[in-house]
């Protein structure tokens, strides 16, 4: 799109400076990439990659909260430092204890995962009188995993960018500043949204000139940073980072609870053996919330939902979705998850109600889920649906590994994952709940231009870790010990 001349303030920025691929978390958990962006470490010591997500000491998962983080964010570091900094609507953050800076939270996101609140706290309200809401109308978490008109939220989200623009635009003038960071979130939901089906019939590498509503919207955020970059001038240096990018969901992970039943490793009060398989969700020993649940129709469910406080709504959803395991007998069970399939291992010591015991009992357990996975195949394709089986102990080792899965299932890229079949659990199917039509892949990238910036240089072997101690360095700041990237040294100031 920038070689053909769609995203000229992208393609400038080429021209000018450098650019490169980045290697990133986020395709094995893909919300990762956010914090791992911003601390400049790996999942297993920032320990955040999911709204709902586990937590030592709990069975099952809780809501992405204040303690989330393990290690600190590189604008903390930054105003620690004397830095002046200021921090518009970056997803997964919350208020940092002692911060000097400005700080928006959730005035323009599509996936609220924070609470709608600003430091200083007077300015929310002034964004608000000064650029009025945010226009969407629409938030992740209410949607749900519903199909959307993708010509109605293409119309959304580029009005929305230009929101996002005007408002970084007033806060650019509201406090000198060393770094100002925003986001611009509405590649987010276009990607998942206006993914174009019709890539699918002639191959994810063909030509995406039929990609047109997804590009409408990288067409309008292309203007937008370039009313920023015009605000700024040229003598401050600018970073556009993507975590990831977009290709076709084909996602199998609603597959998962009832793969694990029949393998054996999920047991529910309905059935003691995988000689009985079923629907991990199936009634059987009713649980009178879910009972009273059943009652109402899905959409006045959710309607009652949004009435209640987030912390109850969020207890009595768990507490539903869980209510049939039988704790005793489950070895293994599903996590939430928006696309890839999370596993869990009900650990003695970890887990409330655990059974599986750490060091070789874990390790063993660990093994057998591996191999009944791998044995799944993809009847429409006849290959195998599983691409790879992740081991979190081993790929993302670190103080808060235990808040991750212990066990990451990426899907096959190649057809849709509606059925999957192996001699030990037969032929499992169902369609897809989820009505996206794109998802989240590798590789992001990043563009930078400077006045220390040499001209189209071509970054290599980047990650996402590197941002965080390429910024650090800008600012002639040591890199902390516990950080995992490397500063590219040839966009540092310093």
């Amino acid at each position: 799109w920038c070689g053909r001349g769609y995203l000229p303030v992208l393609a400038s920025l080429i021209h000018d400076g450098a650019w490169g691929w980045l290697d990133t978390t986020a395709e094995s958990l893909h919300v990762s990439a956010w914090p791992s962006l911003y601390t400049g470490t790996a999942p297993g010591k920032h320990g955040v990659y999911y709204t709902f997500q586990p937590v030592p000491g709990r069975q099952g998962y809780r809501r992405f909260a204040q303690d989330q983080y393990g290690v600190p964010t590189f604008w903390q570091i930054l105003d620690e430092s004397g830095k002046r900094c200021t921090v518009f609507d970056a997803p997964y953050t919350h208020p940092e204890k002692g911060f000097r800076g400005m700080q928006v939270f959730e005035w323009g996101s599509w996936a609220q995962y924070w609470k709608s609140m600003s430091t200083p706290s007077t300015l929310m309200r002034r964004l608000r009188r000064q650029c009025g809401v945010y226009p969407l109308g629409l938030e992740a978490h209410d949607v749900g995993l519903v199909s959307l008109e993708p010509e109605d939220m293409q119309q959304r989200l580029i009005g929305s960018a230009k929101a996002k623009a005007e408002a970084a635009v007033w806060l650019l003038t509201q406090s000198p500043w060393d770094l100002f960071l925003t986001v611009f979130g509405e590649t987010h939901p276009a990607a998942h949204y206006c993914w174009s089906p019709l890539t699918e019939r002639v191959g994810e590498n063909a030509d995406a000139s039929n990609q047109v509503l997804l590009r409408n919207v990288y067409e309008e955020i292309d203007r937008c940073i370039g009313r920023l970059l015009e605000r700024v001038g040229d003598e401050v240096t600018v970073f556009i980072v993507s975590g990831d990018g977009v290709g076709p969901n084909y996602s199998g992970w609603h597959l998962l609870p009832e793969v694990l039943q029949r393998a054996g490793f999920l047991a529910t009060h309905q059935e003691d053996s995988k000689d009985q398989p079923g629907p991990a969700s199936a009634p059987s020993k009713r649980d009178p919330i879910k009972a009273l649940r059943d009652l109402f129709p899905k959409d006045l469910r959710k309607a009652i939902a949004r009435k209640l406080p987030t912390g109850l709504r969020d207890s009595l959803a768990q507490r539903v979705d869980t209510a049939n395991v039988d704790w005793s007998k489950t070895r293994a069970f599903c996590l939430p998850t928006d696309l890839e399939g999370y596993i869990r291992v009900n650990l003695k010591g970890r887990e409330p109600d655990g059974i599986v015991q750490e060091g070789r009992e874990y390790e063993a357990l660990c093994d057998s889920l591996t191999a009944s996975l791998q044995q799944l195949v993809n009847p429409l394709t006849g290959r195998p649906a599983v691409r790879q089986l992740i081991r979190t102990d081993q790929a993302f080792p670190g103080d808060r590994r235990h808040y991750l899965p212990d066990l990451i299932v990426l899907w096959a890229q190649d057809s849709p994952t509606t059925e999957v079949e192996s001699p030990e659990v037969g032929r499992v199917g169902a369609p897809s709940p989820d009505g996206r039509s794109g998802t989240h892949r590798s590789p992001g990238f990043v563009l930078a231009r400077g006045p220390h910036i040499d001209r189209a240089q071509n970054l290599s072997n980047a990650h996402v870790f590197d941002l965080a101690p390429t910024i650090l360095k800008h600012f002639g700041i040591p890199r902390p010990a516990h950080i995992d990237g490397k500063a590219w040294a040839n966009l540092c100031a310093t």
